[in-house]
């Protein structure tokens, strides 16, 4: 007997964005759309329209760019809201509209100041304006995990009567446990007389750490959709992790009767890339996409391996992308080679300025470090975006000596005119961002630095992630360089000009699924 078909709904660039300082440009969304696009991912929720020109333009932007995933786009139980919706997805071969409004009794109370009988007029009303733009539209009754059960039922029957096509049940806080939620999900299937009429869909949150488990709950009990994103990324302690539930599900189908149709073969590349792009380093014990997550370092687990792979893994690590870093490119290779190998990796330019930029950046690379992998070309895309720059590094040097404070000097071009400063730090890294902020004045608290080698060996790229927080508003720099303190100094000044940038700006949504 063939399986069902279990939807994955990818909300990396909506939830996902939510993290404190994961805003993406337009052109960062549309590569990891293109990246999920290429996984086989079902649906891609491109942004809230709604909550800035530069996330509709963003939605827009993926809507264009993708043909082989429905592109949805979030939207309030709000007239405006799905107007702007509608308008972001027109350039879609295949549209969905999500749109909410929480029936919790705290929020329904607390926060939307509405009756019960409010809510649901609302929500019909919601859908109903939603169909004008499109045959594919979703409901979600936000904090459903926290609702009372006849309620639930009472607004997923009207909403469904009214035409929603898939019923998300959203655990919005992280509340639940896998078997209340579980059950939750069936007694909603059986109870509700048009049921059958929908798709049930479930999103989890983290805060608990059991996401993924109450993911993989519902669809025993009938969910056959799954809303989750790449590495399990999303606002507070995250999102159920695509990469687990879809593996799971795989690997246990002895106890799922349904399956996805994802190339699994994709995951790794695609948590490389949203690693990269959003600045989130993925831990080494991170199921799936995580350093260890294929290594065996005990002796007894080695010796099974080696007798059999099955011994102590359940999984093939070339099932979900693993493979040796080969090198792929070096100093005397050409722009068609560069060009060539980008694609295999699933990335496409616009332009041939695009290219050269890259390819600039790539030569200069090769000529610090001989052996180019693929995460180095990855780290090469993310330096070369399209982000507009008021800081640029013209000049670092730091003395660094036992028994002496570092000392730095640094110029930088600061809208098209040079500026030079020098500070003494407690390190080198510190030395060169006060010399930095000695120029630049921001008044912005450091609130994360960190530092990830890109590939191994001693001339390996350091990967620096900076989190910088000014008015409420919080944002990560990137920056890659063989030299760690220049690296560091790279994305401080990335974070400072996406401080600047109008592109990136705060979500002004009352509430989330």
């Amino acid at each position: 007997m063939s399986k069902e078909h279990l939807i994955i709904f990818d909300t990396t660039l909506r939830d996902g964005e939510q993290s404190p300082g994961a805003s993406m440009t337009k052109d960062e969304k549309v590569r990891i759309a293109r990246a999920l696009e290429k996984m086989q991912v079902d649906i891609i929720e491109a942004g809230f329209p709604i909550a800035s020109p530069g996330d509709f333009e963003a939605v827009q932007a993926v809507a264009a760019a993708v043909k082989d995933s429905t592109i949805c786009g979030l939207a309030r139980a709000l007239d405006k809201d799905i107007e702007r919706a509608g308008e972001a997805l027109k350039p879609a071969q295949s549209a969905r509209i999500h749109t909410f409004l929480a029936t919790s009794p705290i929020h329904m109370r607390e926060k939307l100041r509405m009756t019960p009988g409010e809510v649901v007029e609302n929500a019909v009303k919601a859908v109903k304006k939603a169909r004008q733009f499109t045959d594919d539209v979703e409901f979600s009754p936000e904090d459903a995990g926290r609702s009372e059960v006849d309620f639930l039922c009472r607004v997923i029957e009207s909403v469904i009567n009214a035409g929603a096509t898939t019923i998300n049940i959203p655990d919005t806080v992280g509340y639940n446990i896998p078997h209340q939620f579980g059950q939750l999900i069936r007694t909603l299937i059986e109870r509700i007389p048009n049921a059958d009429k929908a798709v049930f869909s479930v999103h989890c949150h983290n805060d608990l750490g059991l996401a993924v488990a109450n993911s993989l709950a519902a669809v025993r009990n009938g969910a056959r959709q799954v809303e989750c994103t790449i590495n399990g990324l999303g606002e507070r302690a995250g999102n159920a992790a695509l990469e687990e539930v879809v593996m799971a599900v795989r690997t246990r189908q002895d106890v799922f009767d349904c399956n996805t149709r994802l190339d699994t073969t994709q995951i790794v590349p695609c948590s490389r890339l949203v690693s990269s792009i959003t600045g989130f380093p993925v831990q080494p014990n991170k199921a799936i996409v995580g350093a260890n997550a294929f290594a065996h370092e005990s002796g007894i687990h080695q010796d099974g391996v080696l007798k059999s792979r099955e011994t102590y893994e359940i999984m093939r690590a070339e099932d979900v992308g693993w493979s040796e870093n080969h090198i792929v490119l070096g100093k005397h290779s050409g722009r068609n080679a560069l060009r060539a190998r980008f694609r295999d990796l699933g990335i496409e330019f616009d332009s041939e300025e695009a290219l050269n930029a890259v390819f600039v950046r790539f030569k200069e690379l090769a000529d610090r470090k001989h052996e180019i992998y693929d995460e180095d070309l990855q780290a090469l895309v993310s330096a070369a975006a399209d982000e507009p720059e008021t800081y640029k590094l013209v000049y670092l040097s730091v003395t660094s000596e036992t028994g002496e404070k570092p000392l730095a000097r640094v110029t930088l071009n600061v809208n098209g005119e040079e500026h030079s400063s020098e500070a003494i730090g407690g390190g080198p890294v510190d030395a060169a961002l006060k010399a930095i902020e000695e120029i630049v004045g921001s008044d912005s608290q450091l609130k994360l630095y960190s530092v990830n080698n890109i590939t191994s060996g001693t001339d390996a790229q350091g990967e620096v992630t900076v989190r910088l927080e000014k008015d409420g508003r919080i944002v990560n720099g990137q920056g890659a360089d063989t030299d760690i303190v220049i690296a560091s100094a790279k994305a401080y000044l990335n974070a400072l000009n996406k401080l600047l940038s109008p592109r990136l700006t705060s979500h002004p949504q009352h509430g989330s699924v």
